[in-house]
């Protein structure tokens, strides 16, 4: 007979953030022993020391800095996938981020769509870690090319278009490891991993839509539970 989860809250801590409960639904992807389903997209220090992710996507709309990779792992007690460029920052500059990364502790590196072939190739042989190349269409560069350039993990953000895309891609890469974008609800989430998808990036509230609910409660009187 299956027997229940014990869980443990602490009284300061047990207002954290949660992943939705169907993402555990997903096979995940064991990387260096550590299986990883849930994965929270996002750079906010207090949302990841207070979120029950299993990993953290650290991907910004900026050229990739050591320092902002540094003070990620330093806030993070979960593993850390890396965002290094391959589209505005491109060459040899984003192998000396992925090495720096690499040395950091992350345990996995983000490479943008358009990153040329050559320039994975160029990371796979400088580290060894796993290195995840994000496909935005089904018009991106012919992805068994990017899988023997080095590419070990395909991360899927396609918007509304994701589950059919990373249905294609099932089923023509059936071993594929496959990250995506899970969407706004349960509902979208649920299609995505039923397209073939091994782990789900999410989208957290930001600090300032967390904030508001919080103050609401305040001005009402209502506890924060």
């Amino acid at each position: 007979m299956p027997k229940e989860m014990p869980s443990f809250d602490g009284i300061l801590r047990k207002h954290m953030v949660h992943v939705p409960e169907v993402i555990r639904q997903v096979s995940g992807i064991r990387i260096f022993g550590k299986r990883i389903k849930s994965i929270v997209f996002t750079t906010d220090i207090a949302t990841i020391r207070n979120i029950n992710a299993d990993a953290v996507m650290a991907v910004y709309p900026f050229t990739p800095q050591p320092l902002i990779t540094q003070a990620v792992m330093l806030a993070a007690d979960i593993p850390v996938f890396a965002g290094v460029g391959g589209g505005t920052t491109t060459g040899k500059r984003v192998t000396n981020i992925a090495r720096d990364a690499e040395f950091q502790g992350a345990i996995g590196v983000v490479v943008n769509a358009p990153t040329p072939n050559e320039v994975i190739q160029d990371v796979r042989e400088n580290i060894d870690i796993p290195i995840i190349i994000t496909v935005a269409s089904k018009d991106d560069i012919d992805i068994r090319s990017r899988f023997e350039a080095g590419a070990n993990i395909l991360n899927v953000s396609a918007a509304a278009k994701t589950p059919q895309l990373v249905y294609e891609l099932r089923r023509e890469y059936p071993n594929a490891a496959i990250i995506a974008t899970g969407g706004p609800n349960d509902e979208t989430i649920l299609e995505t991993i039923q397209a073939g998808a091994n782990a789900i990036t999410w989208t957290p509230p930001t600090p300032a839509e967390l904030f508001k609910d919080l103050m609401n409660r305040y001005r009402q009187g209502l506890p924060r539970d």
